[in-house]
Order: C-alpha cells, then sequence, then structure tokens
C-alpha cells in the first residue's frame, strides 16, 4: 500500500531544524506540502527567511530521511509564497523554544510599527526586565537580549 502525506509528515518529524535542534522542520512550519506521484516524493518547503543558510541542509536531510525510510525518488521544492511567518508557530512549539533557552516570538500584529515587539521575556525567569543587546545572535533570525532580573543572556526568536 502506498503511504499517505501524514506517514510522511510524520517521517519529516524526525527531522530536526540544524539552527533550533529542539523543533523540527514541520513544527517550524518549513514543510508546507507533500507531493506523491506514482513512486516519487516531493516536499514542498519555505525558508524561514529568503537568505536562510540552513535550507541545503534541510533539503539534504529531507532527502536523506525519506530515502532511509525506502522512498528512492525524492525532492524538495522551495516556494516564497506566502512568506513564512512566525504566526505559524504553535503555542506547543514556542514552549519548546522557551524550554530551550530562546525567547519565543510574539504575534506579527503584537509588534510596533518598526516590528519589534514591545517586551521581550526572560525565557530563563520570566521577567520583562530585559534590554536587546545586539539585533543579531547566533543567527539573524535571533537578537540577543539581556535579561536584568536573573542576569542571563538570552536570544529572542524575532517575529516575521
Amino acid at each position: 500500500m502506498p503511504p499517505t502525506k501524514e506517514e510522511i509528515f510524520q517521517f519529516l518529524t524526525e527531522v530536526n531544524d540544524p539552527e533550533i535542534p529542539v523543533l523540527s522542520i514541520v513544527e517550524m512550519g518549513i514543510v508546507r506540502e507533500v507531493e506523491l506521484q506514482d513512486d516519487s516524493v516531493r516536499v514542498v518547503i519555505t525558508p524561514t527567511y529568503s537568505g536562510c543558510p540552513a535550507m541545503k541542509v534541510i533539503e539534504e536531510e529531507i532527502v536523506s530521511a525519506l530515502q532511509k525510510k525506502g522512498f528512492e525518488n525524492v525532492t524538495t521544492r522551495t516556494v516564497f509564497s506566502p512568506s513564512w511567518t512566525t504566526d505559524w508557530l504553535s503555542e506547543e512549539t514556542k514552549l519548546k523554544l522557551k524550554e530551550y533557552g530562546i525567547a519565543p516570538p510574539g504575534r506579527a500584529s503584537e509588534q510596533d510599527s518598526s516590528g519589534t515587539l514591545r517586551e521581550i521575556i526572560c525565557p530563563f525567569c520570566d521577567s520583562n526586565k530585559t534590554e536587546l543587546r545586539s539585533e543579531f545572535g547566533s543567527t539573524a533570525c535571533k537578537s540577543l537580549h539581556y535579561c536584568n532580573n536573573c542576569q542571563q543572556p538570552f536570544e529572542h526568536f524575532k517575529c516575521i
């Protein structure tokens, strides 16, 4: 019996985001669609932002993971519309980010006119007494902050 799209989505939950290894590419909303035709599988993906350096690794990991499950003809297709947004992250996914030590994004509608959140909450102590230290953290999609309450540095996943 041929695999279903749901089964392939389930297989892809085993592929972690290389920059945030506690989240799968499915949880991140990078996997948009699975297309099945005869003996081929094509996975449609959207990068978190157009210059994301992890996309090549993600594409390779998708192909490798599905080939290990017995699929020989696996390809990916990247689409940019609609653009990926942090609004696609579930509350469960945001909680995983927080537990990993990354302040999760709010909703895009919570941003002020400059595109930043009004308040960044520390993922370690839940304090709002935080300050921006750098617009960029370990990756361009995260910013670096400091908590004045628990004195911990932390990254914040930017709203996109």
